[in-house]
């Protein structure tokens, strides 16, 4: 079988566009003709596979090393073969990846192009699976502007040439099975842009494992299989969470804790698997949210330049060691939430920047397509198969993984193309607006199909903007997000209490404020990582006074933040009272719970998490003002806050006192709505929690004298520089 000079050239340059036009067996004048290329071979035969006996001879074609034809006298029908190889005193027998057909239905291929595809993992991505009798690996990946694709890793010795993938025609997609490859296998794709030119190789944007860092390339990795355990908490998840308690313990599982004894490395998938889910269960956390652990190649960004976003990172382990960990976390009744980082992407050369030579995932325009502040690339939402990816892969982690929600990262920064950019940096919308009209899109989108696909999961909204409705539904045009983050609230109740207790009466209105739009979002009150990094100081060394009174105000402050209505967020670390600030290249410093202070803060936390999730009306209407009722909310000389907060059947009332000054208020009258012995139920000031244990001697029972407008009060001691909770008692 002749074969063109220019068609040779190119298969031995891995340039030609179409080489399984050439590449395996194919019917040339009504006979059987096969051509293979395998560098440094000798000598290649074809064997029937079924009669195992040698049907075509392949012979070199001259000038061109690996590059085999034959074609049989007899033969006039394809029929199932295997190529016996010679390379010196060396034989083997393989399969040619190009005597295989698509993988790859054109329904599967529309359906992505059209960014509909809600399971684009099940097609993109490398999956090992049995194609036309052969077990292999069948790799696909989306480059529509290369003029050609090879697969590229161990098992060809990093060759670009030996293994061109089939376009897939508009659909932009390209594929190719390879026999004989299992899990495990390393691998990237080598991609020519329109001109030809070879890209830097790419890790795989749908790949399911990665390189240790800093290697980059992708692994092999199988989803099916794993054995579940966690079918009861699926079932049992069902119910709203806005009626639920949420406290979340927020990690980064690369310095929760270490190991010093072997090189100070992370604890495992499998080791936190038991030691923190045991730790969070004892603390008495409803939820586990980690920071980003899709792979990413720089440990100092904590996993918020993703690259991998499909592959959970190898740092701790294997995938269904992270599965083992997610189903462990279910089995001690503990929800999991993941932030998901959709916003920005690094420029890394293996990642998904110029990923076929194009601004592909990105806008061509870095006026829209470039973050200042990150140095990272935007996803081009309005591209409906980037959109696709980026929702598939939300369902992704819901689905495959278990994960019980996402926290969406950054949400300010994709909801406005101005953020962050001075005059002249952005390209307004059609509208001439600042509101990413494609962004928003997408991120309902997203919403939508995350709650449609996976009932009882949540989404959580990190958005720091006065933007409307964004944890309303979107039939009612919000973004439908199941919480949002009340940054406005962290910021305003940290910086009242940096204040010198002297001073804080000229602030009263920083603690009061949060509550005038405390139930026009669905709110979390978040401290997390952002606030004890970067000079910002612990949350500790954020108290003003002397150290018996930091450990006070940090005890009177955890206090009013878990009466407050909004679902509780808090930070790794920031229950023990770290007097330094977070480190992600060391452990937590658990050391300190040698002192009763520290000590007494984390049974602080334990007890108010304990009290907060077996009573229902510090829960129950977290997002609604029926929830919620002020006592005294104007009583700033004493910088004092009093206020109610109640459940569904109003049955069982909290009443809430705070005293941000470091003054003893003795016999200090409070009205409350009913009679009754109104119990002291949580004291910051405890000796339990390292305070000085003054109070009420458990409680306090009612007189008919009217303060503050209520018929009936109750006279207390408030400790300095403390928060009490009172629980009805009637008579």
């Amino acid at each position: 079988m002749p074969i063109g000079q220019d068609d040779a050239k190119q298969l031995v340059e891995g340039t030609h566009h179409d080489p399984y036009s050439l590449l395996g067996m194919h019917l040339r004048e009504q006979k059987v003709s096969v051509c293979a290329y395998l560098p440094g071979a000798q000598s290649v035969k074809v064997i029937d596979a079924k009669s195992n006996k040698t049907a075509i001879t392949l012979e070199p074609v001259p000038g061109f090393d690996g590059l085999f034809v034959g074609q049989s006298a007899r033969r006039k029908k394809a029929f199932p073969y295997v190529l016996d190889v010679t390379n010196g005193d060396t034989n083997w027998r393989q399969h040619d990846p190009y005597a295989f057909g698509p993988v790859l239905g054109d329904l599967d291929l529309h359906l992505f192009n059209e960014g509909s595809h809600k399971r684009l993992w099940h097609m993109l991505g490398a999956h090992c699976i049995q194609h036309e009798d052969v077990d292999g690996v069948h790799f696909a990946v989306w480059a529509p502007n290369a003029s050609q694709v090879s697969l590229v890793g161990n098992f060809n010795g990093w060759n670009p040439t030996t293994h061109l993938l089939r376009s897939r025609g508009q659909s932009g997609v390209w594929e190719i099975f390879v026999p004989g490859l299992n899990e495990g296998e390393i691998y990237k794709y080598q991609i020519r842009d329109r001109s030809g030119h070879a890209l830097p190789q790419k890790a795989d944007p749908v790949g399911f494992g990665a390189e240790h860092p800093p290697s980059t390339a992708s692994v092999v990795r199988q989803l099916d299989g794993f054995q579940w355990t966690d079918e009861k908490w699926l079932q049992d998840r069902q119910k709203p969470h806005v009626n639920l308690p949420m406290s979340i313990y927020e990690v980064h599982l690369g310095s929760w804790k270490r190991v010093a004894e072997d090189g100070n490395r992370p604890l495992s998938y499998l080791e936190h698997a038991t030691q923190l889910v045991e730790y969070v269960r004892d603390m008495g956390f409803t939820h586990i949210e980690l920071m980003p652990i899709s792979e990413f190649p720089f440990d100092g960004s904590w996993g918020y330049q993703p690259v991998g976003l499909y592959a959970p990172t190898i740092r701790y382990g294997t995938p269904d060691e992270f599965r083992q960990f997610v189903d462990a976390c279910h089995n001690a009744g503990i929800g999991l939430l993941l932030d998901w980082v959709p916003g920005h992407f690094p420029e890394d050369a293996h990642g998904l920047g110029q990923f076929d030579g194009t601004a592909l995932y990105e806008h061509a325009d870095r006026k829209e397509g470039f973050h200042p502040d990150w140095n990272t690339l935007l996803y081009n939402y309005g591209r409906r198969e980037v959109a696709s990816f980026l929702i598939a892969n939300a369902v992704y982690w819901l689905q495959e993984h278990h994960i019980d929600g996402l926290r969406v990262d950054a949400v300010a920064s994709m909801l406005y193309r101005d953020y962050s950019r001075k005059e002249g940096e952005w390209i307004p919308n059609i509208h001439g607006g600042r509101e990413n009209l494609e962004a928003i899109q997408f991120l309902k989108h997203m919403n939508e199909t995350s709650y449609g696909e996976m009932p009882g999961i949540v989404t959580v909204a990190e958005e720091s903007t006065a933007f409307p409705g964004v944890s309303a539904p979107t039939d009612h045009d919000g973004l439908g997000f199941g919480f949002k983050w009340n940054m406005g609230w962290m910021n305003d109740t940290l910086s009242y209490l940096e204040q010198d207790p002297i001073h804080r009466k000229y602030h009263h209105h920083k603690m009061t404020f949060g509550l005038h739009y405390a139930f026009s979002e669905n709110f979390i009150l978040p401290i997390s990582h952002d606030e004890v990094v970067h000079g910002k100081g612990s949350m500790l060394n954020k108290m003003p006074g002397d150290l018996d009174q930091r450990f006070a105000n940090l005890r009177a402050y955890y206090g009013f933040m878990w009466g407050h209505p909004g679902k509780k967020l808090l930070f790794m670390g920031n229950e023990i009272a770290q007097h330094d600030e977070w480190n992600h290249n060391s452990s937590l410093d658990w050391h300190l719970l040698e002192h009763q202070s520290h000590r007494g803060i984390q049974n602080l936390i334990r007890d108010l998490n304990k009290l907060y999730s077996e009573t229902p009306a510090l829960h129950e209407l977290d997002c609604k003002p029926e929830g919620f009722d002020w006592v005294e909310s104007d009583a700033a000389d004493e910088s004092l806050f009093c206020w109610l907060r109640l459940g569904d059947d109003k049955s069982q009332p909290i009443l809430v006192v705070a005293n941000f000054t470091p003054v003893e208020r003795l016999n200090r009258r409070i009205g409350v709505p009913e009679p009754g012995l109104w119990r002291e139920v949580l004291n910051t000031d405890s000796a339990h929690y390292g305070g000085g244990d003054r109070g009420n001697l458990g409680g306090a029972q009612s007189q008919g004298k009217a303060v503050a407008g209520r018929k009936h009060s109750i006279e207390v001691t408030i400790p300095p520089l403390t928060t009490l909770f009172f629980k009805l008692e009637r008579p």
